[in-house]
């Protein structure tokens, strides 16, 4: 893959996982309508952070193992895509009927939104695992793997930062779209055929 090809993937995929809500989602559109949109900025911001770190140690071990090993690449790669084709066909035979956010929670203390953000991205271990099974297949032949990987984390993450940052300044009709049941499993379904592809690509891929 060339690089200008892999920019250009990633740049569609991320997009589209970037507005797909979960987690990260959920934990803004509270902060906002519990807290304000001051303390959501900053829960943004500590997601943001987490997204970092997971992705500097997801590129340093990566880098170091398809460097030392063509044995792990292999199993690495088809991990990978056996994990994204099991989310694939989850959300496409099981999406999600509603986007449910939590508004009743005591507010958050003074402070403490930047690093509920972070934890809540460091503490989710599905993070990880999905950038050692997403990233790599973006890496265009001859680019090295680790550093590459790292700003393809950055990018997805300043992606995510954008959509969530949008979310703040929308929080009302961008929640009420969210709650809406064909809204949400159409970007399941829309996400699991993504997922699909990508497992098949990555499960073809060479080293």
């Amino acid at each position: 893959m060339t690089l200008t090809a892999a920019l250009l993937s990633f740049t569609v995929a991320g997009a589209l996982l970037a507005v797909t809500p979960g987690l990260d989602t959920a934990l803004v559109l509270r902060t906002a309508a519990v807290d304000g949109p001051r303390k959501a900025v900053l829960a943004t911001l500590g997601i943001l952070t987490g997204c970092l770190i997971w992705g500097a140690a997801v590129a340093v071990g990566l880098g170091a193992l398809l460097t030392a090993s063509q044995t792990a690449f292999m199993i690495l790669k088809w991990c990978g895509a056996a994990y994204l084709a099991w989310l694939g066909i989850g959300l496409l035979l099981k999406p999600r009927k509603a986007f449910e956010i939590d508004t009743g929670k005591t507010p958050l203390r003074r402070g403490s939104a930047f690093a509920r953000g972070l934890m809540t991205n460091l503490l989710n271990p599905k993070v990880g695992v999905f950038y050692v099974s997403f990233l790599p297949q973006f890496v265009p032949e001859g680019a090295p793997a680790g550093p590459f990987i790292f700003a393809l984390a950055a990018a997805q993450g300043l992606m995510g930062t954008a959509w969530l940052l949008t979310l703040v300044a929308a929080t009302r009709p961008i929640a009420g779209l969210l709650k809406r049941p064909a809204v949400v499993t159409w970007l399941d379904r829309v996400t699991g055929g993504v997922f699909l592809a990508f497992a098949a690509r990555l499960a073809t891929a060479r080293t």
